[in-house]
């Protein structure tokens, strides 16, 4: 998040002072867009890793800050709760084979963490949501024992005015809880993809992500169940909107929208309106002030670090978000936050492939296309996606003039298959690369089998001959074996 964050709760004129700042880094950032040539650059791709740490029995095992005390690995660092540990991997440009220098960069720090885990008789998991996970596992002892992670825990409890998070999933075992901190986000693990655009562009291409996700996370579910629970193909989304939800009941406030959210509309005019709306939406949470006001470094050659707007659009969860980076001359990404982790090193890359092809692909079209598809259809894919995965009908724009097409996903993720390869190999990624990852996609819904399906069928073989607390750790110990092989998921064996 940037700013160093040593202390758990906060007075009312520090938040007062911290939203100063923020509409001051708002006026300091239109200014710094409207400089020419900012965020000018070749497009790059850089990703984030989050991780499970387990134990020999395949229990979470609460070891990330003595995991991370065994390596001096940058890349690697903790996460939410104990049991989280995450990879940042080293942007690379996005022209020639990104994903050949992004897989020498997941297996080189997977190893890394494996072995440092391996220290602390940990292994480590690769999947969105850890399927032996139990409720003591949730417990507020679980946070990681850092000021940033306390703080953060404290004043979204203070925000609901320590009202209890409710969860509520609905599936083949509905799940309705209730449950006093914010432990349960921790439940989820993701990948999340960066895309350095140029300003000018940032508008179309977010537009063209947005549109995008919803297929793609219909062909990559990887998060099946939750506590034991047969729930969403994608969990992570039900789960996390909830489970971080600073939202209070009946205050009487004009109703806002929660901090984890695919969207409120269309973006039209750039990034600059998406940072505005995570200010005039959501109340600071970390009101930390860097030494400088913005102002201080807006001179005619200075660099802002924008640290206050940094840290506040760290707290608002979009599933594609806007950001701000001072690295490079500064620049604007995409960040794409709707994937989940695994199972296998090319299942991701294979994901990510689909995500950035189609984000791509789609951005020079993008703009006829959107009047015949109203955002909440969008919103409302993206929803449909993540409960149902490959069983999801999505609207689809055909033409302008024309009401969306209702397709079932397999059906639409074949017709997109060639516009990702186009928006690919139109950026300069090497043809042969982006075939054989967009073929492990194809492969992938001629089968039938996504991470989550693989899960929800193995499941079923394993319960007909144990109960369900150990088939989900046979479930996982399978997962773990076939997830070393390297082999995308669509070629393991069901049973």
């Amino acid at each position: 998040m940037g700013l160093q964050i040593d202390c758990e709760k906060f007075e009312t004129q520090e938040y007062e002072a911290f939203g100063e700042r923020l509409t001051e880094s708002l006026e300091v950032l239109r200014a710094l867009m409207a400089r020419p040539g900012f965020g000018e650059g070749a497009p790059s791709l850089g990703a984030e890793l989050e991780m499970f740490l387990v134990d020999a029995h395949g229990r979470p095992l609460p070891v990330n800050r003595q995991v991370l005390g065994q390596t001096k690995d940058p890349r690697v660092t903790v996460e939410l709760n104990r049991f989280n540990i995450e990879c940042n991997l080293r942007p690379g440009p996005l022209a020639g084979r990104p994903f050949s220098a992004m897989r020498a960069e997941f297996e080189s720090a997977l190893a890394e963490v494996a072995r440092a885990a391996a220290t602390q008789g940990a292994r480590v998991a690769v999947m969105g949501i850890l399927p032996t996970l139990r409720e003591a596992d949730l417990r507020p002892g679980s946070l990681t024992a850092m000021p940033r992670y306390r703080a953060m825990s404290t004043s979204i409890r203070r925000s609901r005015g320590e009202a209890p998070f409710r969860v509520v999933i609905q599936g083949e075992d509905p799940l309705s809880l209730e449950w006093d901190d914010v432990t349960l986000e921790g439940a989820n693990t993701s990948l999340q993809y960066h895309l350095r655009v140029l300003p000018a562009d940032f508008a179309r291409l977010y537009n063209a992500c947005q549109l995008a996700t919803a297929p793609v996370l219909a062909v990559s579910g990887n998060s099946p169940f939750l506590l034991g629970r047969r729930l969403w193909d994608e969990t992570r989304v039900a789960l996390f909107r909830q489970a971080v939800d600073d939202r209070g009941e009946g205050s009487g406030e004009a109703p806002r929208p929660g901090r984890v959210s695919f969207g409120h509309g269309w973006a039209r005019e750039g990034a600059w309106e998406l940072f505005a709306e995570s200010v005039a939406l959501h109340p600071p949470l970390l009101p930390v002030l860097a030494p400088a006001s913005p102002r201080e470094h807006l001179t005619e050659d200075g660099l802002p670090r924008l640290e206050e707007l940094r840290l506040h659009q760290g707290t608002v969860w979009n599933w594609n978000r806007a950001i701000y980076d001072p690295a490079d001359g500064g620049h604007l990404r995409i960040e794409m936050r709707a994937l989940p982790a695994g199972p296998t090193v090319e299942d991701m890359l294979a994901n990510g492939a689909l995500l950035l092809g189609l984000t791509l692909g789609l951005g020079g079209e993008v703009e006829r296309l959107l009047p015949s598809m109203p955002f909440a259809y969008a919103q409302d894919n993206f929803l449909r996606a993540a409960r149902h995965g490959l069983d999801a009908v999505l609207l689809w724009p055909e033409r302008p003039g024309h009401a969306p097409r209702a397709l079932p996903a397999p059906d639409l993720v074949r017709r997109l298959l060639p516009v990702a390869r186009e928006g690919l190999v139109g950026a300069g990624v090497d043809p042969d690369e982006a075939d054989a990852l967009l073929g492990i996609i194809q492969a992938r819904v001629g089968a039938g089998c996504t991470g989550a399906r693989w899960q929800r069928k193995m499941l079923a073989y394993l319960e007909a001959h144990m109960p369900r607390p150990d088939a989900l750790g046979a479930l996982l110990e399978r997962y773990l074996t076939h997830a070393a092989s390297g082999r995308p998921v669509h070629e393991w064996p069901g049973a």
